[in-house]
C-alpha cells in the first residue's frame, strides 16, 4: 500500500514508518496539519493513518475538509481521546476507522489491511488466482499448496497483480507502490522484480504479461 501517515510525535512516527516500510509499504510521514491537505492531493494514497492531535491544525476539521475535497482513500484515525462521542463524530465525518493509544503496531497494518479490503470489496485477508494462493495477513504465498519464498517487495508487487487480475497496471502505479519516497527509483528496478518474479511462477497456471509503454497484467487461467 501506498500509505499518508499524519504524526507528530516522532518516537511513534519513526515506529510505525519502519514498521509499514519493513512490511513491504510505501509511506509518506506529515508532521503539521498545515501540510496534510496538499500532501494528500500532490499523490495517490491508498490508505491515510491520522493522528488527530497535529499542531496548527486538529485532525477532526482535516478530515472534514478532505471529505469535502473528495478524497477518497480510507482514514483511520490516532486518537488519545476514549469518549464515544468523539468516535462516533469521527464516522459522521468520514473516518474509516480508529485507534486509541497505545496500541499495538501488529493491530494499526492489521486495521489498515482490513480497511484496503473493506473499500476494494473484499471480505478475507486470502486472494487466490489459478492455483495460486496469496495470505495478506501472514505474508505467505503459495501454488498449489506449496510455500513460494518471496521477498516483501515481491510479495507486494504479486499481491497488486493479483488484486487487479486481468487489468493492465502502469508502470508508474507499480514503482508508486512499491518504493518509498525517499528512493530512487528506476524502471530498470521494477522490471528487475517482474523478471524475478515470473522464474518464481513458473510453476503457476498464470503469467505476467507486458503491455509495452504501458506496465504488466495478471492473466488467469483461460484468461
Amino acid at each position: 500500500m501506498r500509505i499518508l501517515l499524519v504524526e507528530d510525535n516522532e518516537d511513534l512516527g519513526e515506529a510505525i514508518e519502519k514498521r509499514l516500510r519493513t512490511a513491504g509499504h510505501s509511506v509518506e510521514w506529515v508532521r503539521d496539519g498545515n501540510d496534510v491537505v496538499s500532501a494528500a492531493e500532490g499523490d495517490a494514497f491508498d490508505a491515510v493513518a491520522l493522528d488527530l492531535m497535529l499542531p496548527n491544525r486538529d485532525g477532526i476539521g482535516l478530515i472534514a475538509e478532505l471529505r469535502k475535497r473528495k478524497f477518497n482513500a480510507p482514514i483511520l484515525v490516532i486518537t488519545a481521546r476514549s469518549e464515544i462521542d468523539d468516535k462516533v463524530s469521527l464516522l459522521d465525518l468520514g473516518a474509516d476507522d480508529y485507534l486509541v493509544k497505545p496500541f499495538d503496531l501488529r493491530e494499526l497494518e492489521a486495521r489498515l489491511r482490513a480497511l484496503m479490503r473493506r473499500t476494494g470489496g473484499q471480505t478475507t485477508s486470502t486472494l487466490g488466482v489459478g492455483n495460486l494462493a496469496l495470505d495478506m495477513a501472514g505474508l505467505n504465498a503459495s501454488i498449489g499448496g506449496k510455500s513460494l519464498e518471496l521477498g516483501r517487495r515481491e510479495f507486494r508487487l504479486l499481491e497488486i497483480l493479483v488484486t487487479n487480475a486481468g487489468k493492465v497496471v502502469p508502470k508508474e502505479r507499480l514503482m508508486n507502490q512499491l518504493f518509498n519516497f525517499d528512493e530512487a527509483v528506476s524502471v530498470n528496478a521494477l522490471e528487475l522484480h517482474i523478471s524475478r518474479l515470473r522464474k518464481k511462477l513458473e510453476a503457476a497456471d498464470i503469467e505476467i504479461g507486458t503491455v509495452r509503454g504501458v506496465g504488466y497484467v495478471l492473466r488467469a487461467p483461460n484468461g
